[in-house]
């Protein structure tokens, strides 16, 4: 029984062994000579102009909420995509499968309207 997951042992060493040896050569190997300049905040080839812990703005947020919400109703179409075929094919499923992404996608087009509406997609 255990000899079956000692691929898997071997697979997570190895995994170890390639992540951690580099870095460990790279800390033990590399020159350590901090200066001033090397510690310094760096932006974009400029001194840095602002304070890092500033305020953002909502929008901010809301739109990457919204992305990641959108983007993952857009990954559930994939698998139903995958399988479409047999769908179609199946007499019992077709009508199913058509209401099924039907009720999906109308969840998703409420949901986006809902979002314009509320004026999460607008940017001033």
């Amino acid at each position: 029984m255990l000899e079956n997951y000692f691929p898997i042992l071997v697979f997570a060493v190895v995994g170890l062994v390639f992540g951690c040896v580099p870095i460990l050569l790279g800390w033990l190997i590399a020159p350590n000579r901090p200066d001033s300049e090397k510690l310094s905040a760096f932006e974009c080839g400029f001194a840095p102009f602002e304070d890092a812990r500033m305020k953002f703005d909502v929008r901010y947020y809301l739109i990457a909420i919204l992305f990641i919400l959108f983007d993952l109703e857009i990954a559930f179409l994939l698998p139903w995509a995958t399988i479409f075929k047999e769908i179609v094919n199946t007499e019992p499923m077709r009508m199913f499968g058509f209401i099924e992404m039907f009720v999906f996608i109308g969840i998703l087009v409420v949901g986006y309207i809902y979002a314009w509406a509320k004026g999460a997609l607008d940017w001033e």
